[in-house]
């Protein structure tokens, strides 16, 4: 395959199958959404061949191969999809991967939505952005490393270390949902940085039920204080959120040192919950001594705000001697990462990632 080849995506959710088509980064048709609601799992699978059917006809040609994401648990690398808690019909082990390549004669590629986000993001996203800023900053300073995490119905992520998708030997590599929940330890994460997380704190500090809590983008708004609410519940809710998602990104950034790029529709609330978490990133906490021990050894910038990418973009770096000889290098004693919501959208860097994903399993 080169950069002519055209490769079928689709994201897989609990709601819908969104189909795309994409050649050389970019896709080049209208993405369009077919509902996941079935009767039997036959049926439902009709609407994943259907689906790929309808984006050939858009294309006018056949793919070079077919690349998606498909939510876990799963057998990525054999394309087996097992039990799913959002799409119960795949019970028992489901064998997509070779159903698509029986049915369409090119190659199929599976994996989940955090890893291929996170790969579409240090591929054709956030990562090429951030160097770019940097270049034209005069910093020498590149980025290789991304941690991308996806914040919605629940809490996925990936890691891409110098160009390569962490995936881990058991198909595992960054399932983050499972990390403890710094304020509720007797629970996971996910239960916290999700959208049943957020509604779930603003209920129980509004004194409602949490069937009547409002969805997070209205608690946003109610936060915002561009609606009508319980303000300090809203701001109650984000807090905790913020916390929480701080702790997680903290323990993943102190061992993968790279760029953390936020996706998934809670990550449109940033505005009101991103300061927070880069000021629990840059806190110290204290030691048994008494002394302070710094949350991380790096300094977190908040990219979505203009002080924060301009602190984050220049360099305090400077030329120095090398003992002996009349030689120098360049030496910058500081490190640095920038936390950022997603700009090119979660759904598009999916599909890039799926394109990348497909490209670079072949090669």
């Amino acid at each position: 395959m080169d950069s002519k080849s055209i490769i079928f995506v689709l994201d897989a959710g609990g709601t819908g199958f969104k189909f795309s088509a994409v050649q050389d980064y970019k896709e080049i048709i209208e993405a369009f959404t077919i509902k996941t609601a079935s009767d039997t799992l036959e049926e439902q699978l009709n609407k994943i061949i259907e689906g790929f059917r309808r984006t050939e006809e858009l294309c006018g040609s056949k793919p070079a191969a077919i690349s998606f994401c498909f939510p876990g648990p799963a057998d990525y690398p054999n394309g087996i999809i097992c039990d799913l808690a959002n799409l119960p019909l795949f019970r028992g082990g489901v064998a997509l991967k070779a159903m698509l390549e029986n049915e369409f004669k090119v190659p199929v590629y599976i994996n989940n939505d955090g890893d291929l986000f996170a790969y579409g993001e240090a591929l054709g996203g956030v990562l090429p952005e951030i160097n770019a800023m940097l270049e034209k900053a005069g910093n020498p300073k590149r980025y290789k490393n991304l941690v991308g995490l996806t914040l919605g119905t629940g809490f996925g992520g990936g890691v891409v270390l110098n160009g390569r998708l962490l995936e881990g030997d058991n198909s595992a590599g960054a399932e983050v949902w499972c990390m403890r929940n710094i304020l509720y330890p007797q629970t996971s994460a996910e239960d916290s940085i999700s959208i049943r997380g957020v509604r779930r704190v603003y209920a129980r500090e509004a004194g409602i039920e949490f069937n009547d809590a409002p969805q997070p983008f209205d608690i946003y708004e109610i936060a915002m204080g561009n609606k009508e609410g319980d303000k300090d519940a809203a701001l109650k809710a984000w807090d905790e959120f913020a916390t929480i998602l701080a702790d997680i990104i903290a323990n993943i950034a102190t061992v993968v040192d790279g760029i953390v790029v936020l996706g998934g529709g809670l990550s449109g609330a940033s505005k009101i919950f991103m300061p927070k978490v880069v000021e629990h990133l840059n806190k110290a906490y204290p030691g048994l001594d008494g002394n302070e021990i710094p949350r991380m050894e790096i300094s977190a910038y908040n990219l979505d705000d203009e002080e924060g990418r301009t602190a984050f973009a220049a360099t305090s770096g400077k030329m120095i001697k090398v003992p002996f000889s009349d030689q120098e290098v360049w030496y910058d004693p500081s490190k640095k990462i920038g936390v950022t919501a997603t700009k090119l959208g979660t759904s598009s860097a999916v599909c890039i990632g799926a394109y990348a994903f497909a490209m670079n399993s072949v090669q």
